[in-house]
């Protein structure tokens, strides 16, 4: 079968199809275990790892609330922190493929209603104990349970059936899905023991390192899995993690050494930062947005006039220009830009117009009182500053918007998805389908905006059973002007990741899907 693959890729090479189109239906069909790196042109044999040292990282984003229980992981803290001792059965790479994992292959039916996943054998858990086809199955049944409060809950809401049929688990769906194995990468999905049954939060799964101690909202310690079923990472003896919020402290851990990277780095003074000697900054476009959410079933936020009317009063370009310097794009309401596959360019941009912000103001009916937006510097980077520019323009409106700022610690879980109007940020997610059913499907745990939407659900679901590539980017399109026109969501800026990375640091890759390399820089970098 090698053979006939090396022969395949030869073609493509020659240009019967784009690599990239190519690795998508391989993914789709099960076939990127069998092609292996090994086969695929154009790859240059990286430079040899070296082993040892004690990495240290400088977070932003984490809290003494944060838990080990990757359903809950919902700051770039805790979610690097899953990283460091969890698998997942398939991740997504940096070019946007599906990559097996704890899964060693996958394959659909002919209408993608039933995925069947091989679960690779001789894996062992943290605990000594080895991974089974049940662990995955009880895995993914904890994650669809509703009291789990997992953030994986909206996308499991397609599965109607979860088995296991011998070295395989096999995923029954209410509708056909070709996006089923990126949806299943989900950060949150991190295989345990039992699922997690025994003790969600022990922090023992496959991972490269294992859960030496942790402070949450102050330290980490990692150390190497001595075991680890993949040898191609992990080359650090340990890892350690600082929860430094304080974007100024965090930079200055880095110049000072105390670190070797950090991630959030403020846009403001990433320019200066790559000037400094020993550090380099890196920087990559992806699907990561800033938004301020608005709960639309609570007033004065369930009144249609007065979301749009703050939706124009926010001046988008100036955000861009003043809180990301550049290293970003103007957004569009939507959670979606140009870096998925089904993008609609035809949805118009919606301008910063004081003149309309002022129309709906009025023909919402609003008493004056004051809108409180409730911030912190932890939101995202700049977002004092982001709401500060967002008061001034809405004054000019007539919108009485006050600004509350609060302490970082605490916010994720007393105040984000709790209060009616907030700052937040979200990282993004692969493809649409697992955008939407994560953040805005009527039945999503983290549908932060309290959308709901029965035509908005409907194509969704419809979407993800579409084989047809125009039917299901018109279908994507309703779903668009849906959530821009009726949403609580205003997205006035997608930024780019911006992570610092000490000199010493060798084997980067920019990985557009989340900062820290996706959380597998631990994992993937060594000491030069």
């Amino acid at each position: 079968m090698k053979d006939e693959l090396a022969k395949l890729v030869d073609w493509i090479d020659a240009g019967g199809m784009s690599r990239r189109a190519f690795l998508g239906r391989a993914s789709a069909l099960g076939l990127a275990a069998a092609l292996g790196s090994s086969l695929l042109p154009g790859q240059a044999r990286a430079e040899e790892p070296k082993k040892g040292g004690v990495l240290k990282i400088g977070l932003g984003g984490g809290e003494s609330t944060d838990a080990l229980d990757p359903g809950l992981a919902d700051g770039p803290v805790s979610f690097n922190v899953n990283r460091q001792w969890g698998d997942t059965i398939v991740n997504v790479s940096p070019s946007k493929e599906v990559e097996p994992r704890l899964a060693e292959s996958f394959a659909p039916n002919d209408d993608s209603t039933v995925w069947t996943f091989k679960i690779r054998k001789g894996v062992k858990f943290h605990d000594g104990s080895e991974m089974t086809v049940d662990d995955v199955v009880a895995t993914f049944k904890r994650h669809s349970d509703e009291n789990a409060k997992s953030g994986a809950y909206g996308i499991m809401q397609g599965i109607s059936d979860i088995k296991a049929d011998g070295d395989n688990v096999v995923f029954t769906l209410s509708t056909g899905n070709a996006d089923l194995p990126f949806l299943l990468a989900d950060y949150h999905l991190v295989v345990q023991p039992k699922g997690g049954a025994d003790n969600v939060n022990a922090g023992i799964g496959t991972g490269p390192y294992k859960v030496k101690s942790a402070e949450p909202g102050v330290r980490y310690v990692f150390e190497k899995n001595t075991d680890d079923w993949d040898t191609t990472r992990g080359h650090y003896d340990g890892v350690e993690f600082l929860v430094i919020n304080d974007t100024t402290a965090r930079t200055a851990a880095l110049q000072s050494g105390q670190v070797h990277m950090i991630n959030r780095v403020d846009p403001k003074v990433a320019k200066l930062l790559s000037r400094a000697p020993g550090v380099q900054v890196k920087s990559v476009a992806g699907p990561g947005h800033y938004v301020f959410i608005m709960h639309v079933d609570k007033a004065p936020f369930d009144n249609k006039d007065l979301r749009l009317a703050l939706k124009y009063a926010i001046n988008r370009q100036e955000l861009v220009d003043k809180i990301l310097d550049g290293y970003g794009s103007v957004g569009n309401d939507i959670p979606i830009n140009k870096s998925y596959p089904y993008f609609d360019e035809s949805l118009p941009q919606r301008e910063f117009s004081i003149e309309k912000a002022a129309e709906h103001y009025k023909a919402s009916g609003h008493d004056g009182s004051p809108i409180e937006l409730i911030v912190a510097d932890g939101a995202f980077p700049g977002a004092v500053d982001a709401a500060a520019l967002f008061q001034a323009t809405a004054k000019q409106a007539g919108i009485p918007l006050e600004i509350k700022r609060v302490p970082d610690d605490g916010y994720w879980s007393d105040v984000w998805n709790v209060k009616p109007f907030c700052a937040s940020y979200w990282g993004g997610r692969p493809v649409q389908d697992q955008m939407y059913s994560t953040a805005y499907l009527s039945t999503a745990d983290w549908n932060d905006t309290k959308f709901k939407n029965k035509e908005f659900d409907d194509l969704i679901v419809a979407a993800r059973a579409e084989t047809d590539e125009a039917k299901r980017k018109e279908i994507y399109s309703k779903v668009a002007h849906i959530l821009w026109e009726e949403g609580g969501v205003i997205c006035p800026m997608f930024n780019d990741f911006i992570d610092g990375v000490s000199d010493t640091v060798a084997g980067w890759l920019d990985d557009p899907n989340l900062d820290q390399m996706n959380g597998f820089a631990s994992a993937k970098t060594w000491f030069a």
